[in-house]
């Protein structure tokens, strides 16, 4: 191969790593005015319907009571709805842990400062009857437990706000499921139509001292006309319109989600907003709907709170399996080498050793291309000689040069892109395996052996990435030497590039990288000695 073809590939392949760890942001979303439409009423004997009331009752004091806790547990996780607000409290993964410490808590979704109104908050702004956030509901139940019950159990919330309104929120969960549906209904109780405006809010503190994931997203996330938005908190307008065809909206992390899910898509907008105490909202509104004396208004949800499991993600039905951050242009490879990867896994049960079996399948794949490229560079090299002579006798003609040099290639038969067009075809493997190691969360907490028990994590001593360096050092000393000893220099310090690039990355990416140079090795050794 061409020394100056191979140096542009690994340079290309560093430059875009590297650009696309630190650089790349995603263009700010168009975001075009929401449509405006009445959702239906559920409709209840009634007299005389009265005109709609503009401007009536505006809740600024809650309605007080005692703010009870209610648990919801399951063998997936342990919730805590709190009356005040009927919103939620905390939220706590059971098969998830936030380090390995052993006695390290679960994985909390809830993020809420003291004073600071909880997520599920309903609201009902630019309403005949506002509610205010922190009202207290009364409760049907002081607890459920479902650890031990195959059945889906409710937990209804209610309270009526100025003699107007009742609302109640009725929320149904699921033993075996991450997801929950919540229903709120509206009753007209007044004499009086009600114009009311639905606002479901996740409401989400953000620590301005907590140490961002360069290689993962934490912030505000919304799925809109089937294309996944991801918001910067510090960029954020607040109350700005984004819809409608609103999917679902919420907040992530590199490997968990917290989506709402409205029933109506086309009659919900989204906003955003950032308060003074670094409390990020994102909110699902609906349009207003006008509620007749004595009838109901209803209002659908399904929530998603839980880890960025492609196949439970998928099962929901709604596109939540987009925010897993594989990339529109690499999902197609990815998603493959994942799936892949869990059904080696499944055999195996080390994604570590996973990960190697697959390396060596890829190799497998491609050994005759690898062949191919070997072979080609070591008839290139026996070509230097003369080249260097055509040089010498066309230095000054370079249209001359270009046309000898090929008749020679053409003379010995011999392709000058032989030996790095296989290499390029190679290279969408490695961005792919890139995309499904670094955002998989199959590989969070996965040990392999010894000092590497965290796949997803960087090598804690910087082994594995060294001993990559040191192979890619020996593969360059085994690549047949071609063309400009200056050149040749340059090759011999990629391996240090590559080792500082790889030094952050997940342990799983490394192991495949590391071990490709194994394989590589070992098959140039083969053909060398071969010839």
């Amino acid at each position: 191969m061409d020394k100056k073809a191979f140096l542009a590939i690994i340079l290309s392949v560093a430059v875009i790593l590297a650009w696309q760890a630190f650089f790349v942001k995603k263009p700010p979303q168009q975001q075009p005015e929401p449509t405006r439409q009445e959702t239906a009423v559920k409709e209840k004997p009634a007299g005389k319907v009265a005109a709609p009331v503009k401007g009536g009752t505006i809740l600024s004091k809650p309605v007080m009571g005692t703010e009870k806790d209610i648990p919801v547990e399951t063998s997936l996780y342990r919730a805590v709805f709190s009356t005040k607000g009927g919103s939620l409290k905390s939220y706590r993964l059971k098969n998830y842990r936030s380090s390995l410490d052993r006695d390290s808590e679960p994985i909390e979704l809830v993020h809420i400062m003291d004073g600071m109104p909880k997520p599920l908050t309903m609201t009902f702004p630019e309403s005949s009857v506002a509610v205010h956030p922190e009202s207290v509901f009364t409760s049907d139940t002081v607890s459920i437990d479902m650890t031990q019950s195959p059945e889906s159990r409710i937990l209804t919330l209610k309270q009526t706000f100025a003699n107007e309104m009742t609302e109640e929120k009725i929320f149904t969960f699921y033993p075996d499921k991450y997801a929950f549906d919540l229903e709120v209904r509206i009753h007209n109780v007044s004499r009086a139509a009600l114009s009311e405006s639905a606002l479901l809010s996740w409401n989400q503190y953000v620590d301005p001292k907590s140490e961002s994931d360069s290689y993962g997203h934490d912030g505000p996330i919304s799925y809109i006309a089937k294309d996944v938005e991801r918001y910067q908190v510090k960029k954020i307008e607040s109350g700005k319109l984004a819809g409608p065809d609103i999917a679902w909206a919420g907040y992530e992390s590199k490997y968990f989600l917290a989506a709402m899910v409205p029933q109506n898509p086309t009659l919900t907008s989204l906003s955003l907003s950032v308060d003074p105490r670094n409390m990020v909202s994102v909110n699902l509104k609906g349009t207003p709907t006008i509620i007749p004396p004595g009838q109901v208004a209803s209002f659908g949800y399904s929530l998603y709170l839980g880890p960025k499991e492609n196949d439970i993600l998928k099962a929901q039905g709604v596109g939540l399996e987009n925010a897993i951050d594989f990339g529109s242009w690499m999902k197609w490879l990815a998603m493959p080498l994942l799936i892949s990867i869990k059904f080696l896994n499944s055999y195996v049960h080390n994604y570590g050793i996973a990960i190697i079996i697959l390396t060596i399948l890829i190799k497998i794949i491609f050994w005759p291309l690898g062949n191919k490229s070997y072979k080609s560079m070591k008839e290139m090299q026996k070509l230097q000689p003369k080249i260097a002579e055509l040089r010498e006798k066309y230095k000054s003609d370079k249209a001359k040069l270009s046309q000898e040099t090929m008749a020679l290639y053409k003379t010995h038969k011999v392709n000058p892109l032989g030996g790095c067009l296989p290499m390029v075809i190679q290279i969408p493997v490695f961005f792919g395996l890139y995309k499904a190691l670094m955002y998989s969360i199959e590989l969070r907490h996965a040990p392999f052996y010894w000092w590497i028990q965290d796949m997803s994590a960087k090598d804690p001593y910087y082994i594995t990435p060294i001993i990559m360096g040191a192979t890619m050092l020996i593969q360059q000393k085994m690549t047949p030497s071609m063309g400009d000893p200056m050149q040749q220099k340059i090759m011999m310090f990629m391996p240090v590039v590559f080792t500082f690039l790889f030094v952050n990355f997940p342990s799983g990416l490394v192991i495949y990288w590391l071990f490709q140079n194994i394989l590589s090795i070992g098959q140039q050794y083969y053909i060398n000695k071969s010839r």
